[in-house]
């Protein structure tokens, strides 16, 4: 099986290889005020740890957990950047999804990517196998 969207540590980049965040969301995940989105897929398509690109940065996720539609309460959307549940819940279905996911993550700046990329190159160059 495989997942519908790749883990940049991985070095697999493709166009699934982004973190979709509806656009009024997005200056609050770059700001940390927004560590968390609620999303109902059918299987995770992240994996903790794993890196997205959001525009110039990435998220890297944080935990994954499969939660009921009892656990989405009104905090949990504030805490996702949303007015409410309703409102939450037009934005998390993607496609034909059943399972609901909590998704923990931070915001990953671009100078700390790039800095990241400089480290990762310079350690695979200097390894002796």
């Amino acid at each position: 099986m495989r997942p519908a969207f790749k883990c940049l540590t991985e070095a697999r980049r493709s166009k699934f290889s982004n973190m979709m965040f509806a656009k009024r969301l997005r200056e609050g995940v770059r700001r940390g005020e927004i560590t968390c989105t609620v999303r109902i897929w059918m299987r995770p398509h992240v994996t903790v740890g794993g890196r997205y690109r959001m525009e110039e940065g990435e998220i890297e996720v944080d935990s994954i957990e499969t939660i009921g539609f009892p656990d989405i309460t009104p905090e949990l959307a504030r805490e996702s950047g949303f007015l409410g549940v309703l409102d939450l819940l037009k934005i998390a279905r993607h496609g034909r999804g059943e399972k609901i996911y909590l998704i923990r993550f931070h915001y990953v700046s671009p100078s700390r990517v790039k800095a990241t990329r400089t480290v990762q190159k310079s350690t695979r160059s200097t390894r002796t196998d």
